[in-house]
């Protein structure tokens, strides 16, 4: 008796299955920001009853629409200015890091000398906090942009270049030999098959470099700056006014969460086992 073939699942099926698991997803991680706002202002309401110890999420929504669109302070930047200013050395910083730190990771993985120079300094300055170097800096390039951006550099850099090189060691050998037998020269088989290969966990690094970047800026900015969120938050606190404090922090998770999810989706776009 012949066995009946089992039918393949439908395109319309695959989707469904696919769209599925992402809906729940996302009501689980909507619904576990909902009952964090809850407790956040039962917490302000029940427990604190102190506004300028713990503002509850409506006053600092309130403070948080009135200053997007006025100064703080007074002759000062909106909120949104304050935000563009950071993300603008944020994104500069990270950029210069990355390419950095990817180029100094790939001669890692492609020159084993290269890679025994470099390592003890890269191990020496990882676990260093860039905050450090803040005093030598301004000593150097004084209080404008270059050493917010050299800052978030230096902390990306290290970063980078672990995981770009223990991304390219883990490509297969089969892989590259297959490129090798093709005729493809060491130059070509790293820029086309071992980056592209390594390119999921380089993206990775990259997530963990953002906030990095945004941990160095808001400190920086803090210390040596006339404008950007780390300012705000400092000059807010100065003047007890917790509600904006938490408005400037809000900004910054919204930001770093854009940051992330772009990062995200081309690491989806890049690596076929995360797709559903």
């Amino acid at each position: 008796m012949s066995s009946i073939p089992a039918s393949r699942p439908s395109g319309s099926s695959r989707l469904f299955d696919g769209v599925l698991p992402r809906a729940r997803h996302w009501l689980i991680s909507i619904g576990s920001v909902a009952l964090g706002l809850v407790v956040w202002h039962l917490a302000a309401v029940v427990v604190v009853r102190d506004p300028v110890l713990l503002p509850g999420p409506l006053a600092t929504a309130q403070v948080l629409i009135r200053y997007l669109s006025t100064p703080y302070p007074a002759d000062g930047e909106t909120l949104i200015g304050h935000a563009l200013v950071s993300m603008a050395r944020v994104l500069a910083g990270f950029a210069v890091g990355s390419i950095i730190g990817i180029a100094v990771g790939a001669l890692m993985a492609g020159i084993r000398g290269f890679r025994a120079m470099v390592d003890p300094f890269i191990e020496i300055t990882r676990p260093l906090p860039p905050l450090a170097f803040v005093p030598v800096l301004i000593v150097w390039f004084g209080i404008g942009e270059a050493p917010k951006i050299i800052l978030i550099a230096a902390g990306v850099v290290p970063v980078m270049a672990i995981s770009t090189a223990a991304g390219l060691d883990g490509v297969s050998n089969d892989m590259l030999n297959c490129a090798r037998c093709l005729g493809a020269s060491e130059w070509y088989t790293m820029l086309h098959v071992r980056i592209r290969a390594a390119m999921p966990q380089i993206i990775t690094g990259m997530r963990l470099s953002v906030g990095l970047s945004w941990t160095s800026i808001v400190a920086v900015e803090m210390i040596a700056a006339t404008a950007g969120l780390g300012f705000v938050i400092l000059q807010a606190g100065q003047f007890l006014n917790t509600s904006l404090i938490f408005s400037g922090i809000l900004i910054i998770a919204a930001l770093g969460l854009a940051i992330d999810a772009a990062l995200r989706r081309l690491q989806w776009h890049l690596d076929p086992s995360m797709r559903p």
